[in-house]
């Protein structure tokens, strides 16, 4: 007679092994993490197969909902084109990783060959004893390892309050206000001729909203302070000239329908940016007198 939990192995087991060789052997991360999802995924709906509803809830709210998402959303964030680099920063790190990795193999083949092979306690048993498995694991937790317990969260709070104090720094010197703010902006804006205004936002007059695509200034060139330099570093971001080229093509339309030049003349000054603009509104506006 074949099993609930027997289907749900032999249905969920190659997806996990395939989702752990994808992990593996995936080159971009959010791909690797999406694979290590689709395994403890999987690993939650044979745990409620294997009657542990404990264990399946651990697993989906705070494993698969909660540590896997963060690590989704920090590669998301830092960005899914990065390109990683393969210079060791530590000594043999992978040969001792290829060791660590068969050692973990060979400790999961004994532990499964002997709960295979050996005569482990019955399930049944241990749920009848409390009327189900969360009783179970509530009267061990509470009754026989209730020091421990408390003991292991007054250790994860006493981390946690000594994370904070590490972290911590006290502050030197008084913190600043808004004038002081806006004089040190304008002092540097004399100095240096740093702007005092707040920074182009990405996107602005053009065909996308996205952190690498720099903003188009009215005149098509593209604003350089837009885009992070942590991009501009990596190179992934998008081509100034491909999304100024609609912008300069109707400002060569502009110059040659006023009488500005010829079309050579316009594309040539079409690299000039805001003189372009700046010749076509006089052309227009002498455009009566000239004629």
């Amino acid at each position: 007679m074949v099993t609930g939990a027997e289907v749900a192995f032999w249905l969920l087991a190659p997806v996990m092994i395939l989702g752990a060789l994808g992990m593996i052997l995936s080159r971009k991360p959010v791909h690797s993490a999406l694979c290590l999802a689709a395994v403890m995924i999987s690993l939650a709906v044979q745990y409620a197969a294997q009657d542990a509803p404990f264990l399946f809830v651990v697993q989906i709210i705070v494993y698969t909902g909660a540590i896997l998402m963060l690590f989704l959303f920090v590669l998301m964030l830092v960005g899914v084109d990065a390109a990683d680099s393969l210079v060791e920063t530590i000594r043999g790190q992978r040969v001792w990783a290829v060791i660590a990795g068969v050692s973990f193999g060979v400790l999961l083949v004994v532990a499964v060959g002997n709960a295979v092979v050996g005569s482990p306690l019955g399930l049944d048993a241990a749920n009848a004893d409390h009327g189900g498995n969360v009783q179970g694991i509530a009267a061990l937790v509470f009754t026989r390892y209730v020091f421990v317990f408390e003991a292991t969260a007054a250790l994860l709070i006493t981390a946690a309050l000594g994370a904070m104090v590490l972290a911590h720094r006290e502050r030197l010197t008084p913190k600043k206000k808004q004038p002081e703010l806006v004089a040190e902006r304008m002092q540097k804006y004399a100095e240096t001729g740093q702007h005092p205004g707040p920074l182009p936002s990405p996107g602005v007059f053009a065909r996308h909203n996205a952190v690498d695509t720099p903003a188009l200034l009215p005149d098509g060139s593209a604003s350089e302070l837009s885009v992070s330099a942590t991009l501009r570093a990596r190179g992934t971001v998008a081509d100034a000239h491909e999304l100024a080229a609609p912008i300069e093509r109707t400002l060569r339309e502009i110059a040659t329908e006023d009488g500005g030049g010829g079309p050579d003349d316009a594309a040539d000054d079409s690299g000039r940016g805001y003189d372009v603009s700046r010749n076509a509104g006089q052309s227009r506006a002498g455009g009566g007198s000239d004629q």
